[in-house]
């Protein structure tokens, strides 16, 4: 059997050694080898800084989108084959879906979320200018560019497909390289994933990389610009982070680690509500999910003291039912754990639990299998307990990473939210109630403990993605414990990966840097209308000047008829007089917006196809009957469309009094065509 090839500075490598065996988990026979003998790990991170990240650095965000979006549809039309080599890593079918379909969704979500929330630029912009002197000639703002350096992954064995990509996508949206270290257990179905990726063509050389075996001096050869992604022990997590290089060099780390997550049920569930069949429904099935090898499984289940022993009963009842054996068949419900190493690592967790609890449901040395021999694969059977001593260390410091979980009774919302907290850190816990009372003293008491939180009952169940579902757009990860670390997080992610720096400038220089037209830059007042040139014909700075506009008494008692909106500043003179802020009538602010628009407009058909919104409207002075309006329409920003006909163009939107008073300033966003190519 030949190890795994490593692909690295832009080839398959082949260890030269025989590797360490790494065997199926149903039935114990070899898989593959796992070495990484004569892998060049420094020159594989410079090939990743040089050729990854100068070849990402060359596209903008909507076209690493673009590629994400590209990636996602063609593994897609590799599931199938995925989940096959899954089964072998002793996951269900659902069991594989989640980590297979997971990984993949979370790349399709990264994709859509770059083109729909980041600029088609390679700078982010973060937060607003801020102006730093009185004149308005110096400014500042933030701006977010990528790492040079390369994104390394040390993944864990649970989600071979999952893991690596839900860090993969927001370092290759940000614009940096990745190399990913498969744990050993399941390696070789990350490297099936990897061979897909590199045979498809569709990411640029260099930005993906592959480690298959132990790490070896991988540390040694980081930079400050590097940026190292953990999921595993916290133990491990430890060693990795306060490695002198990590340490020495301040490398951005960020750690998934061992979570003790916990489950409450409220007190008003109790048997016969749905929220009561919801609860141990749910920890049923996070026990038994991916044979509990799930960093967010509920490992801690907190009842009322009343209740532990209706869901003792429900919980072993249903977990009866869970038939257990070789993945392939379809009637079995969980497979095995991941290695039989795994299986002793359980057995040794559950023998320190059992000190502090007896078992409700399951027996840790014999379990009952389907089409699968018990002893060479790597089965066990799920184990509830209970500990009715809450104050004991082990429920709340022991981790036995497999189907397991504890019973703990509390007295109190009180003391509900002390055991949740003993778990010094997790990654997710969850709340099943319908009392909302009961709902928000919980989880304002948890979430300092806690990364995410699930408030579960009969209104969200339907559309619940479940407890232990990390979702691309939410944060992964947790305090303490857990590893102190965000994974994914939507755009949060993303920025993990870049660099934030205030830059201090002109106006000029600003809008130079950032591709924004800033207040104090240059305006161009061009002999064509704005509106009348195409996408690629308009220029950051291009401005339009119209008015003035005279606003009369008549245009404020019309507009009032018309909208309906007579509000007494418009319409009462007196009433307009006692309020502290205008001293007399006003107009009305939409009717200053709707003036600006006319001035600005160009009406005939034209590159402009749309209006689609204002953001950020301010109305910063009143306007009087009498009053001249004058609007200033400047391009601020222009967003071309990767793979569509049109644009987006923001504009800076400034309206002025005849004495320069502004009165009203926004953002106006349009959609503006391309130029017809020849022959359109």
């Amino acid at each position: 059997m030949a190890p795994l090839p490593s692909y690295v500075s832009g080839a398959w490598h082949r260890p030269a050694d025989e590797g360490t065996p790494l065997a199926d988990a149903v039935t114990g026979e070899e898989v593959a080898r796992f070495s990484a003998a004569g892998v060049d790990i420094a020159a594989a991170l410079e090939h990743g800084r040089r050729a990854g990240g100068a070849a990402l650095r060359e596209l903008t965000f909507h076209q690493r989108a673009v590629l994400l979006k590209t990636l996602g549809l063609h593994l897609r039309e590799h599931r199938d084959e995925l989940y096959a080599l899954s089964a072998r890593t002793g996951a269900t079918l659902a069991d594989s879906r989640v980590d297979v379909d997971g990984g993949i969704g979370v790349v399709l979500s990264y994709g859509s979320k770059g083109k729909r929330e980041l600029p088609n630029d390679t700078v982010l912009v973060d937060g607003n200018v801020e102006p730093l002197g009185k004149g308005g000639t110096f400014v500042g703002q933030h701006v977010c560019t990528p790492l040079r350096g390369v994104a390394v992954q040390i993944n864990a064995f649970n989600f071979p497909v999952w893991g690596p990509l839900e860090k993969f996508a927001p370092a290759f949206l940000a614009g940096m390289p990745s190399l990913i270290k498969p744990a050993p257990q399941t390696a070789y179905l990350t490297a099936r994933l990897v061979e897909l990726i590199v045979e498809s063509g569709i990411l640029p050389e260099g930005t993906l990389q592959l480690l298959c075996g132990e790490p070896g001096d991988l540390l040694d050869h980081l930079t400050e610009q590097d940026v190292v992604a953990f999921t595993g022990s916290a133990e491990t997590a430890r060693k990795v982070r306060t490695h002198p290089v990590v340490v020495g060099r301040s490398v951005r780390f960020n750690a998934e680690a061992d979570s003790l997550n916990c489950s409450i049920l409220g007190p008003d569930a109790r048997p016969g509500t749905a929220e009561f069949d919801l609860f141990v429904k749910q920890l049923a099935v996070e026990m038994t999910s991916k044979a509990g090898q799930k960093c967010t499984a509920i490992r801690r289940a907190l009842v009322p003291a009343a209740l532990v022993a209706d869901v003792a009963a429900a919980t072993a009842e249903r977990l009866a039912k869970v038939t257990i054996g070789d993945p392939s068949n379809p009637d079995v419900r969980m497979g095995a754990l991941a290695s039989l190493e795994q299986r002793e690592e359980v057995r040794r967790g559950l023998k320190a639990l059992r000190g502090a609890g007896s078992i409700v449901f399951g027996d840790p040395d014999a379990v009952e299998v389907v089409d699968a021999d018990p002893e060479r694969g790597a089965f066990v059977s799920p184990v509830l307990l209970r500990a009715d001593d809450t104050g004991r260390a082990e429920p709340h410091e022991v981790e036995a990473f497999g189907p397991v979980s504890t019973l703990l009774p509390y007295s109190s919302t009180e003391e509900a939210v002390e055991l949740a907290a003993r778990g010094r850190g997790a990654l997710v816990g969850s709340v099943v109630t319908a009392d909302t009372d009961f709902a928000r003293r919980v989880v304002l008491g948890a979430a300092p403990w806690h990364g995410r939180l699930l408030v579960l009952n009969a209104e969200d169940a339907k559309e619940s993605t479940g407890h232990g579902s990390p979702l691309p757009m939410l944060v992964h990860g947790g305090p303490g414990r857990a590893g102190g670390g965000e994974e994914m997080g939507g755009i949060r992610g993303v920025l993990h990966h870049m660099q934030r720096t205030a830059v201090q400038a002109s106006p000029s220089v600003l809008a130079a840097v950032t591709g924004r037209w800033v207040p104090g830059a240059p305006r161009t007042e061009t002999a064509v209308h704005p509106f009348r040139r195409h996408l690629e014909d308009l220029k950051v700075g291009d401005t339009v000047v119209a008015g003035p506009r005279p606003v009369t008494l008549a245009d404020v008692e019309h507009f009032a008829e018309f909208t309906g909106d007579t509000f007494y500043a418009h319409m009462d003179e007196e009433a307009a007089k006692a309020n502290p802020f205008f001293g007399g009538r006003v107009a009305h602010g939409y009717l200053v917006v709707s003036f600006a628009a006319g001035l600005f407009v160009s009406p005939e058909p034209g590159p402009v196809l749309a209006n689609y919104g204002l953001e950020n409207l301010r109305f910063l002075a009143p306007t009087f009957p009498g009053d001249e309006l004058t609007v200033a329409l400047t391009a601020k920003q222009i967003t071309p469309r990767e793979g569509a006909d049109y644009g987006e163009v923001r504009w800076d939107t400034e309206v002025t009094r005849q004495d320069g008073e502004v009165v009203a300033r926004y953002d106006v966003l349009t959609l503006v065509a391309k130029r017809p190519t020849e022959g359109e």
